[in-house]
């Protein structure tokens, strides 16, 4: 596959990375306006970087856009005269519509939305797509790109700000779940370095679980407690402080926000 990447800030280098590890490409166009901060994709087979939109846009199939939202109605314009039947645009840009880039582009290109997150790096991410008219001739040729970096499913547009809460925003939740297990581990007497083994590997584990057997949460947590036990013992405790409320709540608040966001750029 001929892709483009333009913008390689934090997203855009965890996508390079999963394209380049997994194989995904025939050649691989890498833009930033600063080159120094992405030197490191200097030497890998069939990757150029460049700071010329244009060009990468001439010489790729599929751009995915991965800049800031208040950047990518300028960069439209300016490749829209290069756009041909073969362009293929995945956008991962946050609360910017499909409705908005049609305006720019036209609404006979394939256009597509993506929200992966940083697993993308390590070909973990979950990634949510949807697509404008014409760009569900493309979905799957979407989803055998972000397949090979993870797990992508498709759904609606309307869903988009939810998945950025969900699975980008998610990233940065499970990360404070799993640094607080790291830390009472170590209050428990585990050396640092031996807690966070312990926190990732039985995070990992837990999701594996669920993953594999295709199992509802409280099945496998019924398997783990038993009456009287420290299992049940502590779970009540973490519920009795709001865990599961405090989760809920802080998703929601996310989702507010996102909204708002969206809403002031409207």
């Amino acid at each position: 596959m001929k892709i483009a990447i333009i913008g390689t800030g934090n997203l855009g280098c965890s996508i390079a990375k999963g394209l380049i590890t997994s194989n995904a490409i025939t050649t691989l166009y890498l833009t930033k306006r600063n080159l120094n901060s992405i030197k490191e994709f200097e030497g890998f087979k069939g990757v150029t970087l460049t700071s010329d939109n244009l060009e990468a846009v001439k010489q790729s199939d599929i751009i995915i856009f991965a800049v800031q939202p208040s950047h990518l109605e300028k960069i439209l314009n300016e490749i829209e005269p290069l756009l041909n039947e073969n362009h293929v645009l995945i956008s991962t840009i946050t609360g910017f519509s499909i409705a908005k880039m049609e305006g720019i582009v036209g609404a006979d290109k394939y256009i597509i939305r993506a929200m992966p997150n940083t697993a993308i790096a390590v070909g973990k991410s979950m990634t949510c797509i949807c697509s404008n008219r014409n760009g569900k001739e493309r979905l799957k040729l979407a989803e055998a790109i972000f397949n090979r970096l993870g797990t992508s499913i498709v759904i609606q547009e309307d869903l988009m700000q939810a998945a950025t809460v969900v699975c980008a925003s998610g990233i940065a939740f499970w990360m404070r779940l799993i640094r607080a297990t790291t830390q009472a581990a170590i209050q428990l007497g585990f050396e640092a370095k031996e807690a966070q083994e312990l926190a990732m590997h039985t995070c990992q584990g837990a999701a594996n679980l669920l993953i594999t057997n295709g199992r509802h949460p409280e099945e496998e947590i019924d398997k783990v407690t038993t009456p009287k036990g420290c299992t049940i013992e502590g779970l009540n405790e973490m519920e009795h402080k709001g865990l599961s409320s405090s989760l809920i709540q802080g998703m929601v608040a996310s989702f507010n926000k996102i909204n708002s966001i969206k809403t002031n750029q409207l």
